[in-house]
């Protein structure tokens, strides 16, 4: 007799069935883990024994073999052992066949028959609703299976109690969905005295979802502003806290403190390899541009970062999705980010001051800058400069404008953003102008004839690309949205054009 119990495997964020065949015959005592395991699959063999044996339960002494079917796709990851041990007590009669028939298992055993939480449920027990399956968890994960809804859900502590569960001697109740979590307390732009052109950056950014450059010497505020950005940000829609909180779970970021509706906010050090920014690693993993899927992503010294790690955030900004590559390995991830950023001017960051200036200007902020490769420039739609305060200006009362009258304003230019989008027939995965491309751009922020002419003659003078047009254009809209402008004049083109830089030190 073959047991049968499906559990799976992750490709991205998809979760693709697995038939963990169990297969107790005769032969020389051995223990064989077949099907392409990866080493923590190859160990559960030790793990499931100690479970087993904690429960009074021992393993027959002749030849086991567990196959991992199809054999020919790579099994990674602990929570092979519950299904694994599953097999193995139906193999044994300890339970029925037809009982764990119907249901999708995973999970990670203690030597002690614990039930330990493993990554990617969510993704698994939305892969099971899809097959008419229910699942079984361990108790840790049972919120955030439950939070799929649909499917049954069974979520015991340990081993003991899911076996005493199918016997009907202790009967599981369904876990509660988990609930959303409290949104953080993001610190206020009331905090931040002057600087009304990068408050202003900030605002378009939030209410068209635009990449933004801010430039300045250190100390005027550049990270302040990026860290109340989250704060303007409209919370997620349920759709979208789905596909963010499947990246999430896939990457075992999903704790005690449950989902949430805030946006990613993802600042990574300059030190970050290029695994780690765009995805891989032995197992494929997200990066922090998928980590930071419908948020933002903030590169602080921008300059700091390895070129090459720079150079590759360049096709993710443009797809909003990563395909990471390996020998054993090919997933795709979504990354449909926003790419805040922040740089000196120049290594020791005083260019514009002739006070400190270093002697080697403007040698330094040359070398400093080109690191920032022009097309990654390009792609950027605000850039703006964030001077030095002076000590008058430090001396001011606090702004009357916060960040909850900068957040309503931003809602509103969203609101008219999702309802133009979907009224001209966009794909449900554009939402905002920054995502509108080609016709469809052309059809929300045709301008009218003086601003087509100023975004001709600047064109021509100013020699922009032809992604440097449109990224003009995508910003203008999002200017007249938040004026409640129906159609994209001079104005607005102006005031794009003013965010505009020609080159990396341009």
């Amino acid at each position: 007799m073959v047991a049968h119990i499906e559990t799976v495997a992750f490709q991205g964020i998809e979760a693709l069935p697995v038939d963990v065949q169990v297969h107790i015959g005769a032969g020389l005592p051995a223990f064989m883990v077949v099907g392409l395991p990866d080493k923590a699959v190859a160990e559960s063999r030790e793990r499931v024994r100690g479970a087993l044996a904690g429960l009074g339960l021992a393993l027959p002494v002749r030849r086991i073999t567990v196959n991992l079917a199809p054999a020919d796709m790579q099994k990674e990851g602990s929570h092979f052992d519950l299904p694994i041990a599953l097999g193995l007590l139906v193999a044994m009669d300890v339970l029925a066949a037809d009982d764990l028939g119907t249901y999708v298992a995973l999970g990670e055993l203690g030597l002690d028959g614990a039930l330990i939480p493993v990554a990617g449920v969510l993704p698994a027990a939305i892969g099971a609703n899809a097959r008419e399956r229910g699942l079984i968890c361990p108790a840790a994960n049972g919120a955030e299976a439950a939070w799929a809804g649909g499917g049954e859900v069974v979520a015991p502590t340990d081993l003991l109690a899911l076996i005493n569960h199918f016997k009907g001697t202790q009967l599981q109740a369904p876990p509660g969905s988990v609930t959303l979590a409290t949104p953080p307390r993001y610190p206020d732009l009331r905090d931040i005295k002057g600087q009304e052109t990068a408050k202003r950056a900030l605002e378009l950014a939030a209410a068209g979802g635009h990449n933004l450059l801010m430039i300045g010497p250190p100390g005027t505020g550049k990270s302040m502003l990026a860290s109340r950005l989250p704060g303007i940000l409209p919370p997620l829609e349920p759709e979208e806290a789905l596909s963010v909180s499947m990246i999430a779970s896939v990457a075992g970021l999903i704790g005690d403190n449950g989902l949430t509706r805030s946006r990613p906010f993802r600042d990574p050090h300059h030190s970050a390899s290029m695994a780690a920014m765009v995805g891989g690693g032995t197992r494929a993993r997200p990066g922090e541009v998928s980590l930071a899927h419908l948020g933002v992503l903030f590169l602080d010294e921008l300059p700091e970062f390895p070129r090459p790690v720079l150079d590759a955030l360049r096709q993710p900004i443009e797809s909003g999705s990563v395909a990471v590559a390996r020998a054993n390995a090919h997933v795709r991830y979504p990354a449909r980010f926003q790419l805040v950023a922040a740089m000196n001017p120049c290594r020791c960051g005083y260019l514009s001051d002739p006070a400190r200036a270093c002697t080697r200007a403007p040698h330094c902020a040359r070398d400093y800058q080109v690191r920032i490769s022009g097309p990654l420039y390009d792609r950027i739609d605000l850039h703006v400069e964030v001077p030095e305060l002076s000590a008058a200006d430090l001396a001011l009362p606090p702004p009357a404008e916060g960040s909850a009258d900068v957040a309503a304003r931003v809602a509103a230019a969203r609101s008219l953003q999702r309802e133009r989008l979907k009224a001209t027939g966009a794909a449900s995965d554009v939402r905002t102008n920054a995502e509108a491309e080609g016709e469809l751009l052309t059809r929300i922020a045709t301008p009218d004839e003086d601003g087509r002419a100023l975004l001709t003659d600047a064109t021509d003078r100013l020699r922009l690309s032809a992604r440097g047009h449109h990224r003009v254009l995508k910003v203008a809209r999002t200017i007249a949205d938040l004026a409640g402008a129906q159609t994209v004049a001079r104005r607005h083109i102006a005031e794009a054009l003013s965010y505009r830089r020609i080159g990396p030190y341009g």
